[in-house]
């Protein structure tokens, strides 16, 4: 069986670190994986009998010390994640199937809540190594990763700084104070201390009133954009079979020009979870990818300065609207080089363009080498955030939202690639 090395370098300054590796056997038929406390040995758990079952074996990988690096062995898997967890150990559980009951963050009375813990993700095929950041949850402790091919060369995503979730937390309670949309609830702390900065997807599960509306008024201006002249066309390039398709707004809905592709507007809640009303997934692929375009335009608000999406305009056009998907906005001006998954189609990208996924993948992996709590980059550059930086007070979040218990969707990063390589989660 084919297996490839994982290199965890611990940067946390804690000396108790633990990792975990879950996701699905390609080579035993796509069955349940999790990688034992060894590092080695494979646990494909059974189906129990009722809900919220322990796992069998221990699968919590320890780091050693600080600035220490622990290797582990992994064969192929799909839809897989990485997990750190500082000064404790996560709980995962197993229901009927079986299926993997995951930490969530969206969920105040899970065992993993008051946790300080972060994952990354990956998929590895006979086609290659596919693996990226993701904020699309949470921001939390820092990640970075460098892919290593046989030949020697490397690609490297450098995440955020070490203080990265701190200046993420201040960013949101400036941005907060400019437009008072909510922005600063989306900070969970401990004991006075930031624990993580959630997104706004996830925030809207914790609290179903925030951001209500929130993009009605953009969304009103692009509807009534894309209604006038015939000289207002949205151009979508499928970067598929379909090509270029085109589309009006007429009797407010937004036609294209393939027969029976047509939106409503959406609503917040659909531009930010990129998976319910109009965004919600067809099954059709020239529509999804459609959707994953307009999804990718309204959480960047690129919709009223640029008529062809995903081309025509620079990264440094996105999120330029005061309304717009600042989250995403800040997890990308703080990340050292600028990338990391913000929401589900942040994969989204011009031809040629700059990726702002924070992915690598090679088809010929020897290594790869995952650093958990900043600070171990190649570049001594500082995010944009960090640059222009200015200290803001950190009050302690006296009451958080009441939860619904819902977790929401799992949106992998891994969704473009898998699906070309026709894997799905």
């Amino acid at each position: 069986m084919a297996t490839l090395n994982f290199a965890l370098k611990n940067s946390t300054g804690s000396n108790t670190v633990y990792a975990y590796i879950t996701g699905q056997a390609l080579d035993n038929n796509n069955a349940l994986f999790l990688l034992r406390s060894d590092g080695r040995t494979p646990y494909y758990p059974t189906s129990p009998s009722a809900t919220i079952t322990n796992l069998s074996a221990d699968c919590a990988i320890p780091l050693g010390a600080a600035g220490s690096t622990t290797t582990i062995t992994i064969p192929h898997l799909a839809g897989a994640r990485l997990w750190f967890v500082q000064d404790n150990k996560l709980t995962f559980y197993l229901n009927p199937g079986p299926a993997l009951v995951e930490p969530s963050v969206s969920n105040p009375s899970d065992p993993n809540y008051n946790l300080t813990w972060a994952f990354c993700e990956f998929t590895w095929n006979n086609a290659q190594l596919y693996a990226n950041l993701s904020y699309v949850d949470f921001v939390s402790m820092p990640i970075a990763m460098t892919l290593t091919n046989a030949s020697g060369a490397t690609q490297t995503v450098q995440g955020l700084p070490a203080n990265g979730l701190d200046l993420v937390c201040n960013a949101l309670r400036a941005q907060n104070s400019k437009d008072n949309a909510g922005w600063d609830k989306l900070i969970i702390q401990r004991n006075g201390v930031n624990l993580r900065a959630v997104s706004p997807n996830t925030g809207r599960t914790l609290n179903s009133s925030l951001f209500n509306n929130y993009y009605d008024n953009y969304v009103n201006q692009v509807w009534s954009y894309y209604a006038k002249s015939t000289n207002n066309i949205l151009t979508v390039n499928t970067q598929a079979g379909a090509g270029d398709v085109t589309a009006k707004v007429a009797s407010d809905v937004l036609s294209f020009s393939i027969p029976g592709i047509t939106y409503t507007k959406p609503s917040t809640g659909d531009i930010f979870s990129n998976s319910s009303g109009s965004f919600a997934v067809s099954g059709n692929g020239t529509k999804d990818a459609i959707t994953a375009r307009l999804a990718a335009a309204f959480n960047r608000s690129t919709l009223l300065i640029n008529g062809n999406q995903p081309n025509g305009e620079s990264v440094s056009k996105y999120y330029q609207n005061s309304v717009t998907n600042h989250y995403s906005r800040i997890c990308h001006a703080v990340s050292l080089d600028s990338r990391g998954y913000a929401f589900p189609y942040d994969d989204v990208a011009p031809n040629n363009g700059s990726d702002q996924s924070g992915s690598v993948y090679d088809g010929n992996p020897k290594l790869l080498t995952v650093a958990i709590g900043g600070g171990s980059s190649n570049s001594g550059k500082k995010s944009v955030v960090e640059n222009n930086a200015v200290p803001v007070p950190q009050p302690v979040e006296n009451g958080q939202s009441k939860a619904n218990g819902k977790k929401p969707s799992r949106f992998h990063g891994l969704r473009r690639f898998v699906d070309k390589l026709s894997h799905r989660e």
